[in-house]
């Protein structure tokens, strides 16, 4: 019976400071479709790191049975059904036939909401082979947020073409603000932005690097690839504008080392992706009468009624 009520007691706790979070997060998943999908283990670990977000953007779904995104969900709905997950996805993108891939966004309908969808053209400036996998732009309203509501485009780049296909979402970027009248714009995804598919020499052909109005905030240094053997920093988040910028809680975008956190073995963890999934949290609204604790006092109420419970039980 005492192991019964630390278990509601953890899990409440776990509740309230979800409630004071809100989390961002882009997951390259590494070809996922449906021989991924049918592997138990590693959809129970998927499910774990989406539900820890908000707003997740996963990235290399090949589902082409229209199969594996479905499982997902329910195994995300099994895994948490304390809470609501919608999602919204892009047509299969690719220059091959053999090999496409779509960005999907998962989202807790709790927190957040779909505004506005556009499928980016591949039309820049006359260039017909500008991207790959042209952008899925979502448009978000988060009311808990200091934010309020936010756009998300996503890249998935070429390693081949990554400077070119990073310089080209400058110009996806100025269109969107234009088009939906807002600064409150984040790019993220793998943009195989580091090792020896960015080189240094080209940063400076990079608008969406030399715009200083642009904030990476994912450093260098970090390393969002799974295997000890590498140490690149290919995931990244950046947010357009200093009021965005100010939106962001203070050093909260970093990889999120799963295989750490739930003792996986490497092998283990390439199972699931080769990529750790980057995120940041967002600042949220804190009513007066909350005082910066309303989770904080609703698990000191929990906690003592479990207390009262124990006694009475043991």
């Amino acid at each position: 019976m005492r192991s019964i009520f630390l278990l509601l007691f953890l899990l409440t706790v776990a509740d309230a400071q979800r409630s004071s979070e809100f989390r961002i997060c882009a997951f390259n998943l590494h070809h996922y479709g449906d021989s991924k999908s049918r592997k138990s283990d590693v959809m129970l670990t998927l499910a774990r790191i989406i539900t820890r977000c908000d707003v997740c953007l996963l990235q290399e779904v090949r589902d082409s049975k229209g199969t594996a995104v479905p499982q997902l969900l329910q195994t995300i709905k099994r895994y948490d059904s304390t809470s609501s997950y919608q999602h919204v996805s892009s047509e299969r993108l690719g220059r091959s036939e053999s090999y496409q891939e779509q960005y999907v966004f998962i989202y807790r309908t709790e927190t957040v909401t779909v505004t506005d969808l556009y499928q980016y053209p591949d039309d820049l400036k006359g260039d017909e082979d500008a991207f790959s996998r042209e952008p899925f732009v979502v448009r978000f309203k988060a009311p808990r947020t200091v934010i309020k509501e936010f756009v998300l485009i996503p890249q998935h780049t070429t390693p081949s073409n990554t400077t070119k296909e990073l310089d080209a979402l400058y110009d996806v970027l100025q269109r969107v603000k234009k088009m939906w009248r807002t600064e409150n714009v984040m790019l993220l995804g793998d943009f195989n932005a580091d090792c020896g598919y960015l080189a240094k020499k080209n940063r400076k052909n990079v608008r969406l690097i030399t715009d200083k109005n642009l904030y990476w905030l994912i450093p260098d240094d970090s390393d969002t690839t799974v295997k000890l053997s590498t140490s690149c920093s290919y995931d990244r988040i950046v947010v357009n504008g200093e009021t965005f910028n100010s939106a962001v809680v203070p050093s909260s975008a970093q990889p999120f080392n799963f295989q750490q956190e739930y003792g996986l073995t490497e092998e283990q963890a390439l199972d699931v992706s080769d990529h750790y999934p980057v995120e940041v949290l967002l600042k949220v609204v804190r009513s007066r009468s909350f005082a910066g604790g309303a989770s904080r006092s609703s698990s000191v109420c929990v906690f003592g009624t479990l207390l009262f419970l124990l006694q009475v039980f043991m």
